[in-house]
């Protein structure tokens, strides 16, 4: 499985606001670091705030901050909200002679299942926290 490039950004902006939380960042600012599309990053904040992660902030002083603090914040719970709980394998829109005596459906809901639970053993402030590097290159690039 690997996730969408939606997902990874959806990460990578709350990563970014988790480590750079003294002050409102901007979708160019964001765009910028990484380097990524403003179109699509756009989309992406859009994303996070309908779906309560983000606060944003339209005007001269506008921008846009974690709506939750960053312990609050589960990977698992982000990785599920844009990677949805559709099942890896579409079993209906297959003719498979296999169907009705098949587990492999239900195996891989139960690996799926488990890796949103392991992603959930780590908040957002588990990925920032004691880890000076990555804040030094934010902040320093940023500053």
């Amino acid at each position: 499985m690997q996730l969408s490039r939606f997902t990874d950004f959806s990460l990578r902006v709350l990563l970014y606001l988790a480590i750079n939380r003294q002050k409102r960042a901007t979708l160019q600012e964001i765009a910028d670091f990484y380097p990524l599309s403003l179109e699509h990053l756009r989309k992406v904040v859009h994303a996070l705030a309908r779906a309560g992660y983000l606060l944003t902030y339209r005007g001269k002083n506008g921008g846009m901050e974690l709506a939750r603090p960053p312990k609050d914040i589960l990977i698992g719970e982000v990785v599920r909200q844009f990677e949805g709980q559709e099942n890896l394998v579409d079993c209906e829109g297959l003719d498979c002679r296999l169907a009705s005596v098949c587990s492999l459906k239900k195996a891989l809901k139960h690996g799926q299942n488990a890796l949103y639970s392991s992603l959930n053993e780590y908040s957002l402030a588990d990925l920032v926290e004691e880890k000076p590097t990555m804040v030094r290159l934010l902040v320093n690039d940023v500053a």
